[in-house]
């Protein structure tokens, strides 16, 4: 049977994606840029828009990371205010299970799924390091196991918060003035959480507000497969998104799930030409924009935590090994630290396998899920992988700021729908409706 194709938005804000010097790009915090993105995927008949969370300016050698001087908005806020230009969009914000409490995440995003009329969906990550945890009044550091303890006991707290307003709670009888009987009422006792009380607000448009899990990890995986509606991953190849599609999907039954319970989008980019040859070559200088030659000298440092601002960015790797022993150079960021000796003799091989300069091997090992080519090339790609079950759809995540979806809307889109896998008309009112 052929599979329908799940399509939503990343906002492309602060990552190394984002092609923040170029002359086309709009501001990443002036709310026109959120609703410009907004309205086009709605436009083409997205299924959400994703907007990622940063709870600190990442720094590098004591400075912010350019790609961070742009700023980072409150999410929620943006979600809220996002609802009141959308109709049909879902809005998928990401949100920390480690530093949030249960209770505030739970109010805010029912908010967010009553103002939109049931679109909300909720990003469940952890935050990794007692750096970004300096920013609030815990501050602190969790292990791994820890934080993925914490954040499946959070979720399922949220939830409890979310049902406890049952079926029938809200009466509204003005007759008797009765306007609810026994709202709210929770007790949650825990490990990590324990709290009682009642909640302010009535169940949601769609009961429970849809839950993304990003993570490759094998506690990623798992905790997808038991408690998400959809995973957000990373995978540069058809062999590889195959091999992570099937190892979540079997993982399901353990839960009491079916195969279609979970959806598995992962992260792509895309650039679009007349031709094959012309989009290659876009994506070669889009590429080179994204990383710098600074850019590709601090990604060198996060692992080998030396200076290396007297290398040259176009020529071989440095002889010298990274000092394992070092205070990192970035902050903020995923750093290789578990064995930098490990990474940077495999990148090694690679460049020379390949014959690459730094700045080549950066490109070439920070390089996500890529869509080049035409429209119809584009097209046929995309449905090749959900077909052949290496996705079910895809977050896409433009270049520029805000105008880096119009052209897969207005090209690819069309070529999809005339495919009959992707929608032609929103069918349902509510995200959970679009979704499955």
């Amino acid at each position: 049977m052929t599979k329908q194709i799940k399509l939503a938005a990343h906002f492309p804000g602060v990552n190394n994606t984002t092609v923040w010097s170029d002359p086309a790009s709009g501001s990443q915090i002036d709310f026109a840029s959120f609703e410009h993105l907004a309205r086009t995927a709605e436009r083409g008949k997205f299924d959400f828009l994703f907007l990622a969370e940063g709870l600190r300016l990442r720094e590098h050698a004591g400075k912010i990371l350019d790609s961070d001087v742009v700023g980072r908005p409150n999410t929620t806020t943006v979600l809220a205010a996002l609802s009141a230009v959308t109709t049909h969009l879902g809005l998928a914000g990401t949100l920390s299970s480690t530093f949030n409490e249960p209770y505030e995440v739970a109010r805010q995003v029912a908010t967010i799924d009553h103002l939109s009329g049931g679109r909300a969906a909720w990003n469940v990550v952890t935050s990794p390091d007692a750096w970004t945890g300096q920013n609030f009044r815990r501050g602190g550091f969790l292990k791994r196991e820890d934080r993925y303890a914490r954040a499946e006991e959070f979720l399922a707290t949220v939830r409890e918060l979310w049902d406890s307003w049952q079926p029938g709670t809200l009466v509204g009888d003005k007759e008797n003035g009765v306007f609810a009987r026994d709202p709210g009422k929770f007790v949650h006792r825990g490990p990590q959480f324990d709290i009682h009380g009642e909640f302010t607000l009535p169940r949601t448009p769609q009961g429970q507000p849809i839950v993304i899990q990003a993570g490759d990890s094998d506690e990623g995986r798992e905790f997808a497969a038991k408690a998400a509606d959809v995973i957000f991953s990373r995978h540069g190849t058809l062999e590889d998104g195959q091999a992570f599609f099937h190892d979540v999907k079997r993982r399901l039954a353990t839960y009491g799930r079916e195969y279609g319970d979970l959806l598995i989008m992962p992260a792509a980019t895309f650039v679009l030409g007349d031709t094959d040859a012309e989009a290659e070559e876009r994506a070669r200088e889009i590429r080179l924009q994204q990383v710098r030659p600074a850019t590709a000298i601090q990604f060198l440092e996060q692992v080998w935590s030396r200076d290396l601002s007297d290398y040259d960015v176009d020529g071989p790797l440095p002889e010298i090994d990274p000092d394992p022993d070092a205070e990192p150079l970035t902050w903020g960021r995923v750093r290789h630290e578990k064995d930098p000796l490990a990474v940077a003799q495999r990148w090694r091989a690679i460049a020379e396998e390949k014959k690459l300069s730094i700045r080549e091997l950066v490109i070439e090992v920070t390089a996500r899920q890529q869509f080049v080519g035409t429209p119809s090339t584009i097209a046929s790609t995309i449905d090749e992988y959900v077909q052949s079950d290496a996705a079910d759809g895809f977050v896409l995540v433009p270049h520029l700021t805000p105008t880096g979806l119009d052209e897969f809307v207005e090209k690819v889109v069309p070529l999809l729908q005339e495919r009959g896998v992707f929608r032609t008309e929103y069918t349902g009112t509510t995200l959970r409706e679009q979704l499955f």
